[in-house]
């Protein structure tokens, strides 16, 4: 399925049986996996399912011992591609089927090319059946076959057409054998060790498509080249790039004769050539170019990449030429599509493209999804990631994020994700996914890992303090922390993250700095202190209570930083055993204090008041003046009576199971009304929470706020109405717990409907 629709019926059940394979089989005494129960599955499904198992990194020796069921699943199409799958897996799963096409590219089990022979070779039906053949980037150990690869050899497969043995230790004698091949059509050789083409001759009149890219040792002089590929009568596709940039080249001379002989040729040199691909090699003229396209009205392709011409002034007339270069937008997509696997094409692409993107003001997700394409297919390539990430931003950023693919903007995230993960050292890789993360949509609307995104940002601010990255960093955790849950939360809770943050908390603060750094780190120490005691408990471990009261003297007069500091400082005595690191007199009066000023903003209000009820709730453990308690209780209630709703939201909660301790019938009124007051206000909101709020105004949140109707569920679910019920029917409770209890109950049954 494309990206830009949701996933198919038929891949959504196929990626639940790979996250359920376990469950769904036995084991063979050698360890392998075997289905319970296998029904019969259509062919081509088979050939999905074992195509999700690669690309989804599940496929090993282990887990391939299902295909060893040739009745129930019956493989044609097989792609074992960069899986760790060894010889005797890959002979028991998969050579029993009769196989058509198989692709074990860059197979990292130790499995060779002669292991693949072996086993094919082995099986009588893929003798005939296999057609196509990829072994690239695997090791040959043609010797191992012994006898010259006799009965065993490429040879032995009298049916294969295509075969693709790129990046291998391919040499002559093995090419000798591949080109006995009675119907050979497609050959890709490239960045082998091959030194001269002349066993090609033997397949002549079948090799339609020859790609030879990159062949260092191969004789490139126009007396060793040419001669055999005029013969290649029914050869259609050329491809002689090089990689010029790269080390060892030489100079290339010869090679450059040679491609010029080959353009300026004319038609009687490979008369049914369709497309030609010279990119990378020096010496292309743009003389060459024009007398190779006037010569040839069939041309559907010439790929000019890094070689300076592709701006060719006849290029631009020839309606169905494709042409890979840098000369616009469209030779550039196009050598991304064409250059996938090729991480010096791809790589002079990118950097084409990331100046073409810089300005980008319209959704590209056509060019977007190339640029995923080339970060999946060179995973641990700095060179590529270093480009790429700087082109997703500027393909995601502004409001450009909104009008992409969410399954494409998730897979890209994703991979953003892989390169911070793979190049934690380089900063120019990490700033730009910082960049391209900082973004109000992408962390709050995608869906991706946002436990490992922490995580590698918390790692990542641990040993770094340049103020633009560490502003963004710290943005980009306050918003993921709150995305966690409280499991989560506490395994990122650790000392050294946040010991991280209180220091740029205490390095703003003692210059009396108020900025948006300042604030995420307020932010992201609220939020990972919610719900999770052990991170409250680091938190004053760490001095952050003593920071705190500084820092709610020092920043009296702005509610935002006030508003986070007591948001946090209501976390703490949330915690019943660390209640009695809140029983300072002085801290406890400041706070009463706020709560007490009807000049302040009603969330600094209401946070106030949350601490003073947390603590009031538990007589039992108050450990200072009785009258301090009295007047706490008396305020609370006096106070909160005069509360109007603010008319954005100012805070949400993931749980109300805090608030028991406060709604029980035992405690005084003004603790009673807070927590209503609270659960009230939450009721009655339904705006979501943007960034902007979190971070920069004057509200408050901890989390992107559920609507209204879902906390209605949550106070049926959690039990809270049946304590609201409680209180309310009490004959000891004051009027005002009575009334506002009410008007609750009232919210939760018009949110129900009629029953």
């Amino acid at each position: 399925m494309d990206a830009e629709g949701p996933q198919s019926l038929c891949g959504l059940c196929l990626a639940q049986v790979c996250l359920s394979l376990n469950s769904l089989c036995s084991r063979r005494a050698d360890g392998s996996m075997s289905l319970v129960r296998a029904p019969l599955f259509p062919q081509e499904l088979a050939d999905q399912l074992l195509d999700k198992m690669a690309t989804t990194g599940i496929l090993t020796d282990t887990s391939v011992g299902i295909f060893r069921n040739c009745e129930a699943l019956r493989l044609r199409r097989a792609s074992m591609r960069r899986c760790p799958i060894s010889a005797g897996a890959f002979r028991l799963a998969l050579c029993a089927h009769r196989l058509q096409e198989l692709d074990a590219s860059w197979a990292c089990g130790g499995l060779t090319g002669a292991d693949v022979l072996s086993g094919l070779a082995s099986s009588a039906g893929c003798r005939l059946s296999l057609q196509r053949l990829c072994l690239n980037g695997l090791r040959l150990d043609w010797e191992s076959l012994g006898d010259d690869g006799r009965g065993v050899g490429f040879s032995s497969l009298r049916g294969l057409r295509t075969l693709h043995v790129a990046n291998t230790d391919l040499t002559d004698s093995v090419l000798e054998d591949i080109c006995a091949l009675p119907q050979l059509e497609t050959l890709d050789v490239s960045c082998s060790a091959v030194t001269r083409l002349t066993a090609l001759l033997k397949c002549r009149d079948t090799l339609r498509s020859l790609i030879a890219h990159r062949l260092q040792q191969l004789d490139t002089s126009p007396g060793s080249v040419l001669p055999v590929l005029s013969q290649l009568h029914a050869l259609r596709h050329l491809d002689l790039s090089d990689d010029h940039f790269a080390a060892g080249n030489g100079d290339g001379r010869e090679g450059a004769e040679t491609v010029r002989q080959l353009l300026e040729g004319g038609p009687r040199v490979l008369p049914s050539l369709a497309s030609l691909d010279v990119s990378g090699q020096r010496g292309v003229t743009e003389a060459g170019v024009r007398a190779f396209v006037g010569s040839r009205s069939g041309l559907v392709f010439l790929g000019l990449l890094a070689t300076g011409v592709s701006a060719c002034d006849v290029l631009p007339s020839q309606k169905q030429l494709k042409v890979t270069g840098e000369a616009n937008e469209n030779q550039v997509c196009e050598a991304l599509r064409r250059y996938r696997e090729r991480e010096c094409f791809t790589r002079e692409a990118l950097v084409r493209l990331y100046s073409l993107t810089t300005d980008s003001d319209k959704p590209r997700p056509d060019i977007l999804k190339l640029v995923l394409a080339a970060m999946q297919s060179h995973p641990a390539s700095l060179h590529i990631h270093l480009v790429a990430t700087a082109t997703v931003y500027n393909l995601t950023t502004r409001d450009l994020a909104e009008a992409l693919p969410l399954r494409l903007l998730s897979a890209t995230v994703t991979q953003l994700l892989h390169a911070m993960k793979t190049f934690p050292s380089h900063q120019q890789v990490q700033r730009n996914c910082l960049l391209a993360l900082c973004s109000d949509y992408i962390l709050q609307d995608i869906p991706f890992d946002k436990y490992l995104a922490a995580t590698l940002v918390i790692n990542w601010l641990s040993d770094h303090e340049e103020p633009a990255l560490q502003r963004m960093a710290v943005a980009v955790i306050s918003i993921l922390v709150a995305k966690l849950s409280t499991e989560e939360t506490a395994q990122l809770s650790k000392d050294i993250f946040i010991m991280k943050l209180i220091a740029i908390v205490q390095q703003k603060a003692m210059v009396g700095v108020t900025d948006t750094t300042l604030k995420f780190a307020l932010s992201a120490l609220w939020n990972l202190t919610d719900e999770v005691p052990a991170a409250a408990c680091n938190f004053i471990q760490c001095q952050g209570l003593e920071l705190y009261e500084e820092v709610l003297e020092s920043y009296y007069s702005d509610p935002s930083i006030q508003q986070k500091v007591l948001g946090l400082l209501n976390n703490i005595a949330e915690v019943e055993e660390l209640q009695a690191e809140l029983m300072e007199e002085d801290l406890l009066e400041h706070v009463l204090g706020l709560l007490q000023d009807s000049h302040l903003e009603v969330g600094v209000r209401y946070f106030a008041g949350g601490i003073l009820a947390h603590v009031a709730s538990r007589p039992e453990a108050w450990s200072l003046e009785e009258e301090l308690h009295s007047t706490i209780a008396e305020q609370l209630h006096g106070s909160i009576m005069t509360w109007t709703r603010p008319e954005g939201e100012m805070v949400s909660y993931r749980s109300f199971r805090p608030f028991f301790p406060l709604l029980q019938t035992r405690q005084p009124s003004g603790v009673q009304l807070w927590a209503l007051w609270a659960v009230h206000l939450v009721c009655s909101q339904n705006k979501s929470c943007t960034i902007t709020q979190m971070c920069f105004g004057s509200r408050s949140c901890r989390f992107p706020s559920p609507p209204a109707p879902h906390y209605g569920g949550m106070l049926e679910k959690e039990g809270v109405t049946e304590l609201l019920k409680a209180l309310h029917a009490h004959p000891g409770s004051h009027g005002d717990v009575k009334a506002l209890s009410d008007r609750i109950l009232q919210m939760v049954e018009r949110h129900q409907g009629p029953s």
